[in-house]
């Protein structure tokens, strides 16, 4: 089945799907169409008492007394009905077996950049990309947004939005008059001077199967590891395991002072050679990591692929179990490459999000370059360890939300303090930027959400925590055609990945109008990132047509999503 169709049956068996939930007794369908709520989260928590914190920052609170969510941004006695005042005399309230809207979105973070990058690959081949391999939380954060970053470590906390427009005219998309987009912005600290920084002890494990030797792979990783080497300090360590049907230890941990034409030699020699055993290079180039760890220094796995396992084990969990012990008590990190125009993108999320780490995508010697030379701090270093978001929404004022992306970082209200739950690792310089489509109850005013983040501290493993918080005064503006430039490419961004993926984000401009926007955003920030995603949003406008995009409306009533 081709893409377009691909889509087609997924948008017929979603209204089937709207079609049946209205055939649900009377009392439930009241409770439906007054108090949905749109909501990432994996599981609903009861308001705990905890009482409001007005202060923008904290201390965390440890998990030995068990997980708890962020103190919700209602009174706790107002309970769980998404209703405003008065409707619960309605008697909607009286099916016993529906549970209460959730007002608690939690996540874990996330700076992965590579479905976006492998997103501009495909298309740049003539292909759109699979549904499946399109996480819009990843296009988003690949452009730069702008915000105020900390003075020390940890992060700032940035919430801000605009009004989708009235949906006329092209202003804002269809449905787009009543809603809101939110963005919850995350920053830590610029990267310091790489003389600043502290040394690192890299292993990397290089994929040279069969399916390698296609141009773009191996010699793209040859290329990267070439300019690498020339970046990393003469106090920086370096060893090099390959792996094809086995894994093999080319390099032992190495300082690079002294050694710099040694590595390029072993790197120039890597050749193409059998099947994809993903599981053996992972292992081997964790015991290298153990066997060459340094006290004080940044010790980091570094997986180059195309992640397309053959071989060996080839599910992410079972690989990460096999070196789980050497990953917790040395903490050593996983930071995933991917090349290729085939390319196991989800594969390769799974295991560094597993892995304690992130993922990226170098389709060329730019984009190698950006990652090994303009980005290599933050690609080494750790400045925030397990760290989690939840962003409290005030039931008074909001009646629906979604958070556009991050599915599969969600993390249960409960344990957004629960130390224990794995979250996301940010290096320094790092942003991570949380879009929430957003329905405002008619008359709302005051507090729209607040927004708390949690890390642990890479060094001591102490829990920190800072919040935001955002009003209905900050959120009247207009998206479109506003000053905030920034707002407005992650705006695009989350709309390109959504229609890539056949979704139905509310006030979505269509694929021609969002190519526009995003070239007049390229002009008036000056930013050559932003134009090609103006390149890559005509592609897919023009591969979509070819294959006969389905434009038919989505249903007005009921949850969305």
């Amino acid at each position: 089945m081709n893409q377009a169709g691909r889509r087609h049956e997924k948008r017929a068996g979603d209204r089937a799907g709207y079609r049946a939930g209205g055939s649900r007794a009377g009392a439930v369908a009241l409770l439906l169409a007054g108090a949905m709520t749109l909501t990432a989260c994996g599981a609903g928590s009861g308001s705990d008492g905890t009482p409001d914190l007005s202060s923008g920052s904290r201390k965390g609170q440890s998990s030995t007394g068990g997980g708890q969510p962020a103190p919700d941004a209602v009174a706790p006695e107002t309970g769980r009905s998404a209703a405003p005042e008065g409707d619960a005399e309605s008697g909607a309230s009286a099916a016993p077996d529906v549970k209460a809207p959730d007002y608690l979105s939690t996540f874990a973070l996330d700076v992965d950049t590579a479905s976006y990058g492998y997103a501009r690959r495909t298309l740049g081949d003539g292909r759109l990309p699979a549904a499946e391999d399109v996480r819009p939380e990843e296009f988003v954060n690949s452009f730069r947004q702008g915000y105020e970053r900390p003075q020390g470590n940890g992060f700032s906390v940035n919430v801000d939005g605009a009004r989708m427009g009235s949906g006329k005219g092209g202003d804002g998309g269809t449905g787009a008059s009543d809603w809101s987009l939110l963005r919850v912005g995350l920053a830590t600290k610029t990267a310091p001077p790489a003389s600043e920084r502290p040394p690192a002890a890299l292993t990397f494990v290089v994929d040279i199967s069969g399916s390698m030797s296609e141009t773009g792979r191996l010699d793209l990783v040859r290329k990267s590891l070439t300019i690498l080497t020339d970046e990393l300090r003469d106090d920086d360590s370096l060893s090099l395991v390959t792996f094809s049907n086995e894994a093999e230890t080319r390099l032992p941990m190495t300082r690079v002072k002294g050694n710099r034409n040694r590595i390029k030699d072993v790197v120039a020699e890597m050749e193409p050679a059998q099947s994809t055993n993903v599981e053996a290079g992972i292992t081997r180039g964790y015991e290298e990591s153990v066997e060459g760890h340094r006290e004080g220094a940044t010790n980091r796995v570094v997986l180059l692929s195309d992640a397309l396992a053959n071989t060996g084990d080839t599910e992410a969990e079972g690989i990460l179990k096999k070196i789980d012990s050497a990953r917790r008590e040395y903490g050593i990190t996983l930071f995933g490459v991917g090349v290729g125009s085939d390319y196991g993108d989800a594969f390769m999320e799974q295991l560094t999000n597993k892995g304690d780490g992130n993922t990226t995508y170098v389709g060329d010697e730019t984009q190698a370059r950006k990652v090994f030379v303009d980005q290599l701090p933050a690609h080494l270093e750790i400045r925030a360890r397990d760290a989690k978001a939840q962003v409290a929404f005030d039931r008074k004022n909001v009646q629906q939300f979604r958070l556009i992306g991050y599915e599969n970082r969600k993390v249960a209200d409960e344990d957004f303090r629960n130390d224990s739950v794995d979250g996301g690792e940010v290096g320094p310089g790092h942003t991570v930027t949380a879009l929430y489509a957003v329905r405002l109850r008619e008359g709302a005013s005051g507090t729209v959400a607040k927004a708390t983040v949690r890390w642990l501290d890479p060094k001591t493993r102490k829990a920190e925590e800072e919040t935001g918080t955002v009003t209905t005064g900050a959120v009247d503006t207009t998206l479109w055609g506003g000053e905030n430039d920034r707002l407005q490419v992650a705006a695009v961004a989350a709309y390109f990945a959504d229609h890539l993926r056949g979704g139905d984000l509310p006030g979505a401009p269509g694929l021609g109008e969002l190519a526009s926007r995003a070239s007049g955003l390229a002009e008036s920030t000056e930013d050559s990132a932003v134009e090609k995603l103006a390149t890559a949003i005509g592609q897919a406008d023009r591969l979509q047509r070819g294959a006969g995009a389905d434009d038919e409306p989505e249903p007005s009533e009921g949850e969305i999503g």
